[in-house]
């Protein structure tokens, strides 16, 4: 059985989009600094506030600090109030420190800090703390290589929904790495996070349908998952649509379909559309061709990060490599 290959990470500026949707949801009703309506007075209320000892004031300027929200952005600022916020009991700020160690922002990089406060924001129930501990144990940094410690975080974080362990979960279990393989417990963690519409999940699902690997093999099964993740910009994706297109498995068989993904692909930055485009141009005429690039024109701008920058689980082989 030729096995995709996946690679579990951590959340690193690429999934920084999906930490901080979590922590904005989580401190909806701490203050409108977050929603964008607070003005000079109510940045100025928010720093005395701070300078007060307000645990949620503190964190809440250093997020402002980390994304340049009302303020310029300033990592070493964020680093100080989020050091004092976590000597206040602030698991989010206790993240967010561990965040700037492991990225070398705003700190000197120091992996051994970085777990240190992951593992504090972990042990006080931290979903993308456990999921951020998890791959230093995974890869072995700051930290010695654990392979069983991570699967047992990651497991934490995904059974509090953090969709990236989740999907880090299943990855373990398809490789046998700190857990029994086992296909079809990999199968469920990916669904679980594939219904949440995690693009690598929906086409690593999509995979697993299309090989028959701890699931029933189904072709349209396998469309369904893979056409979501593709509607999201995720350029692999892109890729095992546009094969199925070409081959006619689980949708009707459409070069002009099969070209527009190719296309969009590789605009994502996914070599092997390029590839595939080129093959498949040489059985279209001009006026098929055309088309598609019409198409693929009016797709909305990719809503998932290119490939190259740090996604959780992708993968290194496409459906017409199986």
């Amino acid at each position: 059985m030729n096995l995709r290959v996946l690679f579990t990470v951590t959340l690193l500026a690429a999934v920084w989009f999906y930490s901080f949707t979590n922590l904005s949801q989580a401190q909806a009703t701490t203050g409108s600094i977050r929603s964008g309506e607070t003005d000079q007075a109510d940045l100025s209320s928010l720093k005395k506030s701070a300078e007060s000892g307000d645990v949620k004031a503190e964190y809440m300027l250093g997020w402002s600090y980390m994304n340049g929200t009302h303020v310029p952005q300033d990592y070493s600022e964020a680093a100080k109030w989020y050091r004092e916020a976590a000597a206040h009991g602030s698991a989010d700020a206790e993240f967010g420190l561990g965040f700037l160690y492991e990225q070398g922002k705003g700190v000197a990089q120091d992996y051994r800090q970085a777990v240190a406060h992951y593992t504090t924001a972990a042990k006080r129930g931290h979903a993308t703390a456990q999921n951020n501990l998890a791959s230093m144990y995974e890869r072995g940094d700051g930290v010695r290589r654990n392979s069983g410690e991570a699967a047992r975080w990651y497991r934490a974080a995904a059974g509090q929904g953090e969709v990236t362990a989740q999907c880090n979960l299943a990855s373990l279990y398809f490789r046998g790495k700190g857990v029994a393989r086992d296909y079809a417990e990999a199968g469920q963690w990916f669904r679980a996070a594939a219904e949440r519409d995690y693009p690598p999940a929906q086409d690593n699902l999509a995979w697993m349908y299309y090989t028959g690997t701890g699931v029933t093999l189904d072709y349209s099964e396998a469309a369904k998952w893979v056409q979501r993740a593709a509607a999201h910009g995720y350029a692999r994706a892109q890729v095992d649509l546009g094969y199925l297109y070409e081959q006619g498995k689980g949708v009707p068989l459409d070069y002009v379909s099969a070209y527009t993904w190719y296309k969009l692909a590789a605009a994502g930055g996914d070599s092997r559309g390029s590839e595939r485009m080129k093959n498949l141009s040489r059985v279209m005429t001009q006026k098929q061709i055309s088309e598609a690039s019409n198409r693929a024109a009016q797709f909305p701008a990719s809503r998932f990060p290119r490939e190259g920058v740090s996604n959780s689980n992708g993968v290194t082989s496409s459906f017409a490599e199986r």
